[in-house]
Protein backbone atom coordinates (compact mmCIF):
# COMPACT_ATOMS: atom_id res chain seq x y z
CA UNK A 1 0.00 0.00 0.00
CA UNK A 2 1.12 3.38 -0.84
CA UNK A 3 -1.75 5.12 1.33
CA UNK A 4 -0.29 6.77 4.73
CA UNK A 5 -2.09 5.60 7.92
CA UNK A 6 -2.60 8.50 10.36
CA UNK A 7 -4.18 7.55 13.92
CA UNK A 8 -5.90 10.15 15.47
CA UNK A 9 -6.41 11.01 18.99
CA UNK A 10 -9.20 13.56 20.02
CA UNK A 11 -9.13 15.21 23.48
CA UNK A 12 -12.26 16.53 26.03
CA UNK A 13 -10.89 17.14 29.53
CA UNK A 14 -7.93 15.67 29.20
CA UNK A 15 -8.65 12.76 27.97
CA UNK A 16 -8.96 10.35 24.92
CA UNK A 17 -12.37 10.54 23.63
CA UNK A 18 -14.30 9.64 20.15
CA UNK A 19 -17.77 11.05 19.10
CA UNK A 20 -20.04 10.00 16.34
CA UNK A 21 -20.81 12.97 13.82
CA UNK A 22 -19.16 15.62 15.85
CA UNK A 23 -21.87 15.32 18.14
CA UNK A 24 -20.51 16.11 21.93
CA UNK A 25 -23.61 14.26 23.59
CA UNK A 26 -22.03 11.08 22.00
CA UNK A 27 -18.79 11.28 23.56
CA UNK A 28 -17.34 8.49 24.76
CA UNK A 29 -13.93 8.06 27.00
CA UNK A 30 -11.52 5.61 25.33
CA UNK A 31 -8.31 5.93 27.40
CA UNK A 32 -7.32 8.70 29.80
CA UNK A 33 -3.85 8.92 29.16
CA UNK A 34 -3.40 10.48 25.56
CA UNK A 35 0.41 10.54 26.39
CA UNK A 36 0.32 7.14 26.59
CA UNK A 37 -1.75 6.43 23.51
CA UNK A 38 0.89 8.13 20.96
CA UNK A 39 3.74 6.52 22.81
CA UNK A 40 1.95 3.40 22.15
CA UNK A 41 1.19 4.21 18.00
CA UNK A 42 4.55 5.07 17.96
CA UNK A 43 5.72 1.72 19.37
CA UNK A 44 3.45 0.30 16.38
CA UNK A 45 6.00 2.05 13.84
CA UNK A 46 3.37 5.29 13.13
CA UNK A 47 5.18 8.38 12.28
CA UNK A 48 2.11 10.64 12.08
CA UNK A 49 -0.12 11.99 14.62
CA UNK A 50 -3.75 13.93 14.07
CA UNK A 51 -4.50 15.83 17.40
CA UNK A 52 -7.93 17.00 17.72
CA UNK A 53 -8.51 19.42 20.40
CA UNK A 54 -12.70 19.26 20.92
CA UNK A 55 -12.66 21.18 24.09
CA UNK A 56 -11.02 24.41 21.39
CA UNK A 57 -12.97 23.47 18.61
CA UNK A 58 -16.15 24.09 20.80
CA UNK A 59 -14.48 27.17 22.81
CA UNK A 60 -13.25 28.54 19.35
CA UNK A 61 -9.40 29.00 21.02
CA UNK A 62 -6.99 26.41 21.33
CA UNK A 63 -7.61 24.56 25.27
CA UNK A 64 -5.27 21.91 24.60
CA UNK A 65 -2.09 23.16 24.33
CA UNK A 66 -0.42 20.58 27.28
CA UNK A 67 -1.26 17.93 26.03
CA UNK A 68 0.27 18.57 22.47
CA UNK A 69 3.34 19.77 23.78
CA UNK A 70 3.77 16.53 26.48
CA UNK A 71 3.09 14.23 23.43
CA UNK A 72 5.38 16.26 21.27
CA UNK A 73 8.40 16.14 24.24
CA UNK A 74 7.31 12.45 25.15
CA UNK A 75 7.57 11.38 21.28
CA UNK A 76 9.13 11.69 17.98
CA UNK A 77 6.10 11.59 16.19
CA UNK A 78 5.35 14.07 13.39
CA UNK A 79 1.65 15.67 15.17
CA UNK A 80 -0.60 17.74 13.31
CA UNK A 81 -2.67 19.90 15.35
CA UNK A 82 -6.47 20.92 14.99
CA UNK A 83 -9.18 22.36 16.71
CA UNK A 84 -9.60 25.96 17.73
CA UNK A 85 -6.68 27.39 15.83
CA UNK A 86 -8.50 31.18 15.75
CA UNK A 87 -6.13 33.68 15.86
CA UNK A 88 -2.28 34.41 15.24
CA UNK A 89 -1.96 33.63 19.01
CA UNK A 90 -3.10 30.09 18.79
CA UNK A 91 -1.32 29.18 15.97
CA UNK A 92 1.91 30.70 17.77
CA UNK A 93 0.53 28.65 20.61
CA UNK A 94 0.56 25.56 18.60
CA UNK A 95 3.61 25.43 16.96
CA UNK A 96 5.25 26.64 19.99
CA UNK A 97 4.24 23.24 21.75
CA UNK A 98 5.77 21.14 19.46
CA UNK A 99 3.43 20.71 16.35
CA UNK A 100 4.47 20.06 12.99
CA UNK A 101 1.30 21.11 11.13
CA UNK A 102 -2.21 23.03 12.30
CA UNK A 103 -5.24 22.41 10.52
CA UNK A 104 -7.46 25.28 9.45
CA UNK A 105 -11.08 25.05 8.96
CA UNK A 106 -13.47 27.19 10.90
CA UNK A 107 -11.12 30.22 10.11
CA UNK A 108 -10.52 29.69 6.64
CA UNK A 109 -14.20 30.45 6.32
CA UNK A 110 -14.67 33.22 8.47
CA UNK A 111 -11.47 35.02 8.25
CA UNK A 112 -9.57 33.83 4.56
CA UNK A 113 -7.06 37.08 4.81
CA UNK A 114 -5.87 35.86 7.67
CA UNK A 115 -5.07 32.12 6.44
CA UNK A 116 -3.95 33.32 3.37
CA UNK A 117 -1.27 35.32 5.40
CA UNK A 118 -0.45 32.56 7.70
CA UNK A 119 0.20 30.62 4.50
CA UNK A 120 3.03 33.50 3.32
CA UNK A 121 4.41 33.38 6.65
CA UNK A 122 5.08 29.51 7.55
CA UNK A 123 4.52 27.97 4.52
CA UNK A 124 3.19 25.53 2.97
CA UNK A 125 3.91 22.05 4.62
CA UNK A 126 3.12 24.24 7.88
CA UNK A 127 -0.52 24.33 7.21
CA UNK A 128 -3.92 22.45 6.89
CA UNK A 129 -6.43 23.08 5.05
CA UNK A 130 -9.12 21.68 7.25
CA UNK A 131 -12.43 20.85 5.27
CA UNK A 132 -15.41 19.14 7.16
CA UNK A 133 -18.42 18.45 4.39
CA UNK A 134 -21.91 17.91 5.13
CA UNK A 135 -24.72 18.15 2.48
CA UNK A 136 -21.90 19.24 0.26
CA UNK A 137 -21.36 22.55 2.27
CA UNK A 138 -18.53 22.86 5.15
CA UNK A 139 -19.39 22.94 8.37
CA UNK A 140 -17.60 25.59 10.94
CA UNK A 141 -17.39 25.51 14.51
CA UNK A 142 -16.99 22.53 16.01
CA UNK A 143 -19.51 21.33 13.01
CA UNK A 144 -21.92 23.14 15.27
CA UNK A 145 -22.58 25.99 12.41
CA UNK A 146 -23.37 25.44 8.41
CA UNK A 147 -21.40 27.84 5.93
CA UNK A 148 -22.68 28.75 3.04
CA UNK A 149 -19.40 27.51 1.35
CA UNK A 150 -19.18 24.35 -1.01
CA UNK A 151 -16.54 21.97 -0.71
CA UNK A 152 -15.12 22.70 -4.65
CA UNK A 153 -14.93 26.20 -4.69
CA UNK A 154 -13.78 26.39 -1.14
CA UNK A 155 -10.51 23.56 -1.90
CA UNK A 156 -9.88 25.58 -5.18
CA UNK A 157 -9.65 28.87 -3.69
CA UNK A 158 -7.14 27.62 -0.80
CA UNK A 159 -4.92 25.45 -3.43
CA UNK A 160 -4.73 27.80 -6.57
CA UNK A 161 -3.32 30.05 -3.33
CA UNK A 162 -0.82 27.66 -2.72
CA UNK A 163 -1.84 25.30 0.50
CA UNK A 164 -0.85 21.43 -0.44
CA UNK A 165 -2.49 19.72 2.46
CA UNK A 166 -5.91 19.07 2.92
CA UNK A 167 -7.73 17.11 5.38
CA UNK A 168 -11.33 16.39 4.33
CA UNK A 169 -14.08 15.05 6.47
CA UNK A 170 -17.09 13.88 5.48
CA UNK A 171 -18.95 14.23 8.70
CA UNK A 172 -22.15 11.73 8.23
CA UNK A 173 -19.54 9.00 8.34
CA UNK A 174 -17.33 10.63 10.98
CA UNK A 175 -17.18 7.95 13.82
CA UNK A 176 -20.12 5.50 12.43
CA UNK A 177 -17.95 2.98 11.41
CA UNK A 178 -19.86 2.21 8.44
CA UNK A 179 -16.96 2.98 6.15
CA UNK A 180 -15.38 6.01 4.38
CA UNK A 181 -17.01 8.31 1.26
CA UNK A 182 -14.52 6.71 -1.14
CA UNK A 183 -16.32 8.07 -3.63
CA UNK A 184 -16.01 11.91 -2.09
CA UNK A 185 -12.33 11.69 -1.86
CA UNK A 186 -11.72 9.99 -5.21
CA UNK A 187 -13.37 13.18 -7.01
CA UNK A 188 -11.32 15.59 -5.24
CA UNK A 189 -8.01 13.80 -6.32
CA UNK A 190 -9.63 13.74 -9.48
CA UNK A 191 -10.71 17.56 -9.43
CA UNK A 192 -6.90 17.82 -7.87
CA UNK A 193 -4.92 15.68 -8.60
CA UNK A 194 -1.65 17.17 -6.98
CA UNK A 195 -3.39 17.85 -3.28
CA UNK A 196 -2.03 16.18 -0.24
CA UNK A 197 -5.54 15.11 0.18
CA UNK A 198 -5.99 13.20 3.84
CA UNK A 199 -9.18 11.37 4.13
CA UNK A 200 -11.09 11.27 7.42
CA UNK A 201 -14.44 9.54 8.39
CA UNK A 202 -16.20 6.06 8.41
CA UNK A 203 -12.89 3.88 8.71
CA UNK A 204 -14.07 0.59 9.97
CA UNK A 205 -11.42 -2.19 9.23
CA UNK A 206 -8.35 -2.58 6.96
CA UNK A 207 -10.26 -3.13 3.90
CA UNK A 208 -11.35 0.43 4.46
CA UNK A 209 -7.82 1.73 4.37
CA UNK A 210 -7.22 -0.75 1.34
CA UNK A 211 -9.95 1.08 -0.99
CA UNK A 212 -8.69 4.24 -0.38
CA UNK A 213 -5.18 3.44 -1.41
CA UNK A 214 -6.61 1.52 -4.57
CA UNK A 215 -8.65 4.79 -4.78
CA UNK A 216 -5.79 7.07 -4.76
CA UNK A 217 -5.98 8.88 -1.92
CA UNK A 218 -2.56 10.00 -0.07
CA UNK A 219 -3.45 9.53 3.48
CA UNK A 220 -6.07 8.55 6.01
CA UNK A 221 -7.16 9.95 9.32
CA UNK A 222 -8.73 7.53 11.59
CA UNK A 223 -9.58 6.43 15.65
CA UNK A 224 -12.80 4.34 16.95
CA UNK A 225 -11.43 1.72 15.00
CA UNK A 226 -8.26 0.98 16.84
CA UNK A 227 -10.15 1.71 19.96
CA UNK A 228 -12.51 -0.54 19.51
CA UNK A 229 -10.59 -3.68 17.99
CA UNK A 230 -12.19 -2.96 14.49
CA UNK A 231 -8.17 -3.09 13.18
CA UNK A 232 -5.63 -5.47 13.93
CA UNK A 233 -3.04 -3.42 14.79
CA UNK A 234 -0.36 -6.28 14.78
CA UNK A 235 -1.43 -6.59 11.28
CA UNK A 236 -1.56 -2.82 10.46
CA UNK A 237 1.95 -2.95 12.05
CA UNK A 238 3.34 -5.24 9.21
CA UNK A 239 1.83 -2.86 6.77
CA UNK A 240 3.54 -0.09 8.25
CA UNK A 241 7.17 -1.65 7.81
CA UNK A 242 6.50 -1.55 3.99
CA UNK A 243 8.86 0.88 2.82
CA UNK A 244 6.29 2.93 1.06
CA UNK A 245 4.53 3.21 3.41
CA UNK A 246 7.35 4.98 5.42
CA UNK A 247 7.96 7.69 1.86
CA UNK A 248 4.75 9.73 2.00
CA UNK A 249 2.87 12.93 3.48
CA UNK A 250 6.36 14.11 5.66
CA UNK A 251 4.79 17.94 5.93
CA UNK A 252 8.99 18.65 6.35
CA UNK A 253 10.24 16.89 3.08
CA UNK A 254 7.48 17.08 0.26
CA UNK A 255 7.94 18.43 -3.37
CA UNK A 256 4.54 18.19 -4.21
CA UNK A 257 1.78 20.85 -4.85
CA UNK A 258 -1.36 22.37 -5.84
Amino acid sequence: MNILPIPAIDIIDGQCVRLQRGDYATSRVYAQDPVEMARRFEDLGFTRLHLVDLDGAKSRHVVNDKVLSAITHATRLVVDFGGGVKTDDDLQKVFDAGAAMATCGSIAVTQPDTVLEWLQRYGADRLVLGADVRNGCISINGWKDESQQTLEPFLGRYLEAGFRHVLCTEISRDGMLQGPAVDLYRAIMQRFPSCRLIASGGVSSLADIRQLDEAGIPAVVFGKAIYEGRIDMHQLAELLKQPEMNSGLNPLNTTSSC
